[in-house]
């Protein structure tokens, strides 16, 4: 379960200040909603794919024994 800000908080924070986790979680939510969601929603959907894509997505470099490549929000 994701334990984090809220999107009331990370509204007020530009996109490249969000943690991995945070745009991990809050791009696989909107993206279960992707038909449902009004102009406003998409917008912001596309900001955060537009700064996972700057990062240069969300994979980790190298796996250790805790922690796998992808990054978890659970």
């Amino acid at each position: 379960m994701y334990v984090g800000r809220d999107m009331t908080e990370l509204s007020m924070i530009p996109k490249n200040e969000w943690k991995k986790e945070e745009l991990a979680y809050f791009h696989h939510s909107l993206q279960q909603m992707v038909p449902y969601l009004n102009v406003e929603g998409q917008t912001i959907h596309r900001e955060i794919v537009q700064e996972i894509t700057s990062r240069g997505g969300l994979k980790r470099n190298e796996a250790d024994y805790t922690h796998g490549t992808r990054v978890s929000y659970e």
